[in-house]
């Protein structure tokens, strides 16, 4: 397999430092360098266990800096873009918008333009070194469900489907023509990226791919999202806030499944494709909040279902979308990816894992994060 140099933004965060790990066990003649801002999101530890590997450089930097970047792609002879980095979680982007617009849109341009500047002249291809083969430039740029809006709910009660192991909520399910739709400032910042992506791909011919995934679940999450959320309150018996009635439904994606297509997709997707990447697995918030009490009780060796009482049904969340529903089915036809895990058995995997790192869940719940734990549920009734 050729050489290659490949610029991982955003790779200290949730998923970014599964595929920065992934990309560096892997391809050990790749030249990995992953760029964060270290944001709260961000964080070191999470690759701990690769920071001294030679084919691994970490690069403290903005996405929004564009000097910076421009002078990354130049050091690095940068051949290929896997782009994370961006503002997700969807109450924040209410109370502050123009944090989101700046990080998720014109920071993906920043990258775009930069990445612009270094490939074009050479015809989107890079060799490195005398008589090497020059390789394909690729920007990937993730993407998230939310910027399709929302699906209805038309069978709350759940019914088989064809298309997944579990019972689905509604008829309707997002493909990679779904029109945009969306409805919170995250989703709008992220619908804007993308669709700067896909023009610079039909203005300039920049060979760009983009995917849109469903809610990622597993180690090292920051404890803002659902799952890690609620097993660090469980664990401490604090209230578990569910918004509205908890009827609200969301496809579940774990982490290591999603950094396996995006490893596939990156070497083999179509350049100006689009791949939706779900986990065929439809759950209702108030169900999963139920399965994690069970979980993590039974593996604290409480009694079954002990701390079902903290439950606590709070304010819904402005503009809060009621079912996301990803059909995968492009992905599995044409690059035979699908999810290794079940739900239950990667929540229990997940559960497991921050229960053995505790350390970890109680650094990141210190300091600053009490201040957002508190003004983002303290009102909420």
């Amino acid at each position: 397999m050729s050489s290659r140099n490949i610029l991982i933004t955003g790779g200290a965060g949730f998923i970014g430092s599964h595929v920065v790990r992934r990309f560096v066990d892997r391809y050990p003649d790749y030249h990995i360098i992953n760029m964060d801002k270290l944001t709260y999101a961000g964080n070191l530890a999470n690759l701990k266990d690769i920071e001294d590997r030679p084919n691994y450089t970490f690069v403290k930097a903005d996405i929004c800096d564009f000097e910076t970047v421009c002078r990354l792609f130049s050091e690095y002879s940068i051949d290929g873009v896997i782009h994370l980095a961006a503002e997700s979680h969807v109450d924040r982007s209410i109370v502050d918008p123009f944090s989101f617009a700046r990080t998720n849109v014109m920071g993906t341009l920043s990258l775009l333009q930069a990445a612009r500047q270094a490939w074009e002249p050479s015809g989107w291809k890079m060799a490195h070194g005398a008589g090497t083969e020059p390789v394909e430039c690729r920007f990937y740029h993730i993407s998230t469900d939310e910027v399709y809006g929302a699906l209805e709910l038309t069978c709350p009660e759940g019914k088989p489907s064809e298309i997944s192991a579990h019972e689905v909520y509604g008829d309707d399910f997002f493909t990679e023509e779904t029109k945009y739709q969306p409805h919170s400032p995250y989703s709008a910042s992220k619908a804007s990226s993308d669709h700067f992506v896909r023009a610079f791909h039909d203005t300039y011919g920049m060979p760009v791919i983009v995917t849109n995934c469903s809610n990622n679940y597993g180690p090292y999450q920051f404890p803002e999202k659902l799952i890690p959320l609620f097993i660090n309150n469980i664990r401490h018996r604090k209230p578990l806030p569910v918004y509205g009635k908890g009827e609200n439904v969301r496809d579940w994606l774990y982490v290591e499944d999603h950094a396996n297509a995006i490893d596939l997709i990156f070497h083999k997707g179509q350049v100006a494709r689009t791949y939706n990447i779900g986990g065929f697995n439809e759950w209702k918030n108030i169900d999963i909040v139920k399965l994690l009490v069970r979980t993590v009780d039974r593996l604290l060796g409480r009694e079954d279902g002990e701390d079902m009482s903290l439950i606590t049904y709070v304010a819904d969340r402005k503009g809060h979308d009621m079912r996301y529903a990803i059909d995968s089915s492009r992905l599995k036809s044409e690059l035979g990816w699908e999810p290794s895990l079940q739900f239950e058995e990667g929540l229990e995997k997940t559960v497991k894992w921050y229960l053995d790192n505790q350390d970890w869940l109680d650094s990141v719940t210190s300091g600053e994060y009490q201040k957002y734990y508190e003004s983002m549920y303290s009102d909420r009734k």
